[in-house]
């Protein structure tokens, strides 16, 4: 497989809405907190524990959903996180994945320095700042322990920066885990600003032309800057979002701002700098505009305020990726012959919905919760794809097609609906006794993150479309899928439900009943209970989220 498919990673019915923390109702925390006080064994109360509000949702009929980040000692949690379902003060549920109340003395055996030397035996030497390490609980394994946080930053070898975590166990040195920050990071250096700041521009929001790269011609949401006199690619009516270009340097944090003298970006080529950028823009207003229509949400945070993307990161950089602590994205140029540019829809909506995932669920970026991560990546950037249908990106299950200067059935990073036409990918999820595609369940908790999301992406293409062969797909084709090579359980009239009520339910299963430890039976009941909310435990819709699960999963 290539280096970049590994490399790349409504209204709701009932009326949810997600706060951002800055407008955290006070009282629905309140009345959250009580009812984890209350109800100690199914919040896995310990005397030791605190929480701080990360997210409120509450639903018309009075439902509270309230997302809290866990703390132990005053140190945080590492898988400690909980989300509160009360009504009227009453808790009706929690989703969490602690198993019991949290035992586990805070202070270390082991000093600092150390811990950075057993992390660093794992990174190498190639790293680019001093290491930092502060203590923590790690609650992600079989019992909590105390660990360090071990963070190392650096450059892979195709030019993506790198932030990894190493959890280093507090009393031995054993490394517990590791979880990279960059969805596929701030780079080498501050950016920091000196001296005293400029007074805030004057700007007016205008409507500019662009000629972009893949998306054809388009309008685009852009700012005239009075002060300095030049049209500015920041979109003030999208919380400010705006592209910069990186100079083919890896530095986003140093890009600077596109702009333009007449509000006419780019002219269709790669002759011009500024065609990226447009697709960039299109791509980010139309992700803005998507979860805005369908979920309601005011950008990626909920807040409001747009996040930034980079064009032109590094020389012949093939990858794309999302970093939450620059809240913003960096697209490679391709190689300059077989792959374009990285800012097609699907793409662009791929990489921003890691960026929902770190606000919400937090899905750690390792095992199964990593393959679920990459997965609602790929399913909501292909319900970006859809809600655009855009003729010159035609909408499919297919991510990434759009990169390949030559097109062809096989040239692509996943397929939703046949994961494993990559080679890798299971199809479905093995059972303690029967692999998926020659993989075991211990082998499939251990790959690569962007080929265990084959299984939840399989799933979702069941449940909106069933066991339907997408066309350039069926029999006689080289690929030759039957409905029976798209289902694992022989199960080939299984009916799809829609792209409506599928990301629907898929949407409020992540916000809502997903946390940071979540594996795959955890999506299930997460899916399950989402489809319950919005339209009922036992509809039509409730039991195809199950049929479409027992679909993609080894008997």
């Amino acid at each position: 497989m290539s280096s970049l498919a590994k490399a790349l990673s409504v209204a709701i019915l009932m009326g949810a809405a997600g706060q951002s923390a800055a407008a955290i109702n006070g009282a629905v925390v309140d009345r959250a907190l009580v009812a984890i006080r209350q109800n100690p064994t199914a919040t896995r109360l310990s005397a030791a524990d605190a929480f701080s509000a990360r997210s409120v949702t509450v639903d018309r009929n009075g439902t509270e959903h309230v997302r809290m980040d866990r703390t132990y000692g005053g140190l945080p949690v590492l898988g400690g996180d909980i989300v509160v379902h009360s009504r009227a003060g009453t808790l009706q549920d929690a989703s969490l994945t602690l198993v019991a109340p949290i035992n586990v003395g805070i202070t270390p055996a082991l000093t600092v320095d150390a811990a950075i030397t057993a992390a660093g035996v794992q990174f190498g030497t190639g790293f680019q700042a001093v290491p930092s390490a502060s203590l923590v609980v790690y609650a992600r394994g079989a019992s909590p322990k105390l660990a360090y946080d071990v963070l190392y930053a650096g450059t892979k070898t195709d030019g993506t920066p790198t932030r990894m975590h190493y959890y280093v166990d507090a009393l031995n040195g054993a490394i517990l885990g590791k979880e990279d920050a960059i969805k596929t990071g701030t780079l080498p250096g501050t950016g920091g600003v000196t001296g005293t700041p400029a007074p805030p521009p004057n700007v007016t929001a205008t409507t500019g032309t662009g000629r972009s790269l893949i998306a054809g011609v388009l309008s685009l949401g852009t700012q005239w800057n009075n002060t300095r006199r030049i049209f500015e690619m920041k979109d003030p009516t999208r919380g400010n979002t705006h592209i910069t270009d990186a100079g083919n340097g890896y530095r986003t944090e140093a890009s600077t701002l596109v702009v333009d003298a007449d509000n006419k970006w780019g002219n269709g080529a790669t002759t011009d700098r500024v065609s990226a950028a447009v697709d960039a823009s299109y791509g980010f207003a139309k992700t803005w505009d998507f979860y805005k229509e369908k979920f309601g949400r005011e950008g990626i945070r909920g807040d409001g305020v747009g996040a930034f993307g980079a064009v032109h990161y590094s020389i012949n950089y093939v990858n794309a990726y999302w970093s939450d602590e620059c809240f913003c994205m960096a697209f490679g140029d391709g190689n300059g012959t077989s792959i374009r540019p990285l800012v097609t829809l699907d793409i662009m909506g791929h990489e921003m919905s890691h960026g929902l995932t770190s606000v919400t669920a937090g899905l750690i970026y390792s095992s199964e919760s990593g393959g679920l991560n990459e997965a609602n990546s790929d399913i909501l950037g292909t319900m970006v794809e859809y809600y655009v249908n855009n003729a010159q990106q035609p909408p499919n299950y297919i991510i990434g097609e759009g990169l390949f200067v030559t097109p062809a059935w096989n040239k692509a990073i996943r397929w939703m609906f046949k994961p494993n036409l990559d080679g890798i990918s299971p199809d479905c999820y093995p059972s303690p006794t029967t692999p998926s595609n020659g993989i075991s369940l211990a082998n499939f908790k251990a790959m690569d993150v962007h080929y265990s999301s084959g299984v939840a992406n399989h799933f979702y293409y069941l449940l909106a479309e069933g066991a339907v062969v997408p066309e350039g797909y069926g029999a006689g084709t080289p690929a030759n899928l039957t409905p029976s090579s798209l289902v694992c359980n022989g199960n080939t009239t299984l009916a799809g439900i829609g792209r409506e009520a599928a990301q629907q339910i898929w949407y409020r299963a992540l916000t809502v009943y997903m946390v940071s430890n979540t594996d795959y039976a955890g999506a299930r009941v997460a899916t399950l209970n989402a489809a319950a909310d919005l339209y009922g435990a036992g509809s039509a819709n409730h039991n195809a989220v199950a049929a479409a699960w027992d679909a993609v999963t080894m008997q």
